[in-house]
């Protein structure tokens, strides 16, 4: 046989097996065939991969929109992106207008009141815009790559095989419906032994499908991780904001009243700084230090002993395997740590239950 022959009988059975499925897929749509039901498990999981891969999409596009207001500078990104080459440096819009206002301070004069308190504004401007490009590389690294990561690589994985389940369905059904339709007992005998291929296969299928779909809950407890990452930076970004503008409220309050007048032209009423409540400046002092101090101590505290707490459940979280304890929402339960443990869980009982737990899950109770 040589090998033209060998790739013609392959094509020929590959177009005899599309074909099939093809005829199955019909019937069972105009309902002139039986259709093998995958177990309710199954399907939650399929549903609940679906659900993930929606909402991900969603907020990863928007996140993008929220970061980068403009859709020109996000169309060029992306086309820099996929030809793998760096977009060009240029200033965003707070450095933009901070530049301008520099430039017309120096223009209408450093020691005029105007100038001066443009000069100093632009200033503030381009502090911004340098908190503002930190936000947006700390939040594509630690919040959209990761959700990237899962749109392009573990949800695409999950596709392939899901399809490969829907083919394996349907080579089983249009094997069962050739055994129905076997009159003599050697075909009957040969479509038996297909059936029993077939679904030997599907089974096997089936439980690769359903070994990737029960790491969804692991990536819920990834992408809550990333989540906690882009609030702090986005914390640590209007903290930086707030001061940066502060302390040029105070720099404008600075000036002289004498100072305040431009052009010859004076103001029968002094300009009066804005006063910041007190309640807003101690608030900025502390936002900073605000990232979970507390919940970190108190696992650190929990992690370093022998002892054990109660934790209340936030998320209801799906063991991924038998290691592994399921929670609901709002139960409490008692956690402590284990030498060697993994640092982002914790072991968890329920009654005569127990099992690893991810921390992000968790609000350690007094």
């Amino acid at each position: 046989m040589n090998i033209m022959d060998f790739n013609v009988k392959k094509l020929a059975a590959d177009a005899g097996t599309f074909l099939s499925r093809a005829v199955q897929f019909t019937e069972e749509k105009l309902g002139q065939a039986e259709k093998t039901e995958l177990d309710a498990h199954l399907e939650n999981l399929l549903s609940k991969a679906e659900c993930t891969k929606l909402w991900t999409e969603k907020i990863m596009k928007q996140t993008e929109v929220l970061l980068q207001p403009n859709p020109n500078a996000r169309i060029e990104e992306f086309v820099y992106e996929k030809l793998d080459r760096k977009a060009p440096s240029r200033m965003n819009n707070p450095e933009l207008l901070g530049q301008y206002m520099i430039d017309a301070g120096n223009d209408f004069g450093p020691g005029t009141a105007y100038g001066n308190a443009l000069i100093k504004c632009g200033e503030t401007q381009k502090r911004i815009g340098t908190a503002d490009r930190e936000l947006i590389q700390t939040s594509a690294i630690n919040f959209l790559t990761p959700l990237k990561n899962f749109i392009e690589g573990d949800y695409k994985t999950i596709t392939k095989e899901r399809k490969l389940l829907q083919n394996k369905r349907l080579d089983l059904d249009a094997a069962k419906t050739r055994l129905k339709k076997a009159k003599v007992a050697e075909a009957r005998a040969a479509s038996e032994q297909e059936v029993r291929i077939t679904q030997s296969e599907f089974d096997r299928q089936a439980e690769i499908t359903r070994l990737l779909l029960e790491g969804i809950s692991s990536t819920h407890a990834h992408h809550l991780r990333c989540l906690n990452d882009f609030v702090e930076a986005q914390m640590t970004y209007y903290a930086q904001c707030y001061q940066y503008m502060l302390d040029l409220q105070k720099q404008l309050g600075s000036f002289p009243s004498t100072f305040l007048s431009n052009n010859n032209q004076s103001s029968s009423t002094p300009v009066q700084s804005i006063s910041t409540p007190s309640v807003l400046a101690s608030a900025s002092a502390s936002l900073p230090s605000v990232s979970n101090s507390i919940v970190t101590s108190g696992i650190s505290e929990l992690k370093s002993s022998s002892g054990s707490r109660k934790a209340r459940v936030l998320y209801d979280y799906d063991a991924a395997n038998s290691s592994e304890l399921s929670l609901l929402a709002d139960e409490v339960i008692t956690v402590y740590s284990i030498p060697g443990m993994d640092s982002d869980w914790l072991m968890g009982e329920r009654g005569n239950q127990k099992g690893k737990v991810p921390i992000t899950y968790l609000e350690l109770l007094n």
